[in-house]
């Protein structure tokens, strides 16, 4: 088996590879020099879907078979022109059997067929309460984008700063599930929004357990979100952006950081927790990690894992550098590079 690490920065791609002993690694790139790499995915037909932001050229989604040569989607996300939203950057793209979606700032999901053609799910988009939707610090991100894999006709959809809304009808309609998270926002008129989501993981065998990192604090749901719990034994702090659970073991990964104020590792102590019980509790990872003036950050698209049976994980900061271990986060080597900030890693298994 190979593993590719493609970590997507403020300043191009860079893609990463390496055998299943993950003990050394080639890099190539920068892919799209200079733009902002947001989101990447990868198809059934192992087809990659780059989202790319540019000041100059806008937002863009391009797509390869091979890494090396491109072409743009001439039909991608779009708002449409003299919309009261514009299209600043396209946060997630999910490709499943049922097709593909993008989240999209400011808030937003499309949907496509075949990856070429991008309508608006109205559903969402025109919700009763989005003239009322406000950004957090981060902007106004659809960020998150989960679909029930026994069921694609139910999908949940994480936005900074208004909260989680799940379709149960493919997308048509859209309910607020936020019972049990506190309230960042609150709106006069409409009190289910207002809650800053900032990252939400599935169990890989029950679509109705969703683990949340949110605003001001780390949740869980067993029932698709009706209700919420606290899950914070263990961790320094409940504020924090990644989250990433391993298929294989379940284990949960998340980063957090030294409150909302101050958005970096606590005192200056860069530090991955794991839970491995379901996130009743968690316990520290920092042996290879930086443990003093390290007063850095992890974006809520920059952590990721391989699933592999020996446990990949890996995560980029936003000062540049790139962390991996091939051992479930016991150990941590830094990557030879130092990049401009990473916005999103992803991991991708092919055969050797």
């Amino acid at each position: 088996m190979k593993v590719t690490l493609i970590v997507g920065t403020a300043k191009g791609a860079f893609i990463f590879r390496s055998d299943e002993s993950r003990k050394s690694w080639k890099m190539d790139g920068p892919l799209f020099r200079g733009w902002g790499v947001t989101a990447v995915a990868r198809d059934a037909g192992g087809t990659f879907l780059f989202a790319t932001a540019s000041d100059v050229y806008g937002v863009a989604m391009h797509k390869s078979d091979d890494l090396k040569e491109w072409r743009q989607v001439p039909e991608g996300p779009a708002y449409a022109e003299g919309g009261d939203r514009k299209l600043k950057q396209i946060w997630r793209i999910v490709a499943d059997k049922s097709g593909y979606y993008a989240g999209v700032a400011e808030a937003g999901l499309f949907r496509s067929g075949d990856g070429e053609k991008w309508t608006p799910v109205r559903g969402l988009n025109e919700h009763r309460t989005s003239k009322s939707w406000m950004p957090g610090a981060g902007g106004l991100c659809a960020h998150t984008i989960l679909i029930d894999p026994k069921n694609t006709q139910r999908i949940w959809i994480g936005i900074s700063a208004v909260g989680v809304f799940r379709s149960d009808d493919g997308g048509e309609t859209w309910q607020d599930k936020n019972q049990g998270v506190p309230v960042i926002l609150e709106d006069k008129d409409h009190c289910e929004i207002g809650y800053c989501v900032h990252a939400m993981v599935p169990d890989p065998d029950n679509a109705d357990i969703i683990y949340r990192q949110d605003h001001r604090g780390m949740f869980k749901t067993t029932d698709g979100g009706e209700s919420y719990t606290r899950i914070e034994t263990g961790l320094p702090s409940g504020f924090g952006f990644p989250l990433v659970i391993d298929r294989n073991t379940k284990a949960l990964y998340a980063v957090p950081l030294e409150s909302d104020e101050y958005r970096f590792a606590k005192d200056g102590c860069l530090c991955v927790y794991r839970s491995t019980d379901g996130g009743d509790s968690w316990s520290p990872l920092a042996d290879g990690l930086p443990q003093g003036n390290a007063y850095v950050g992890v974006l809520r698209s920059a952590m990721a894992v391989d699933n592999l049976e020996s446990g990949g994980v890996y995560f980029g900061t936003t000062s540049g550098d790139v962390y991996a271990s091939s051992d479930g986060g016991d150990y941590w080597t830094a990557l030879p590079c130092r990049l401009p900030r990473v916005q999103c890693v992803a991991a991708f298994i092919e055969a050797a």
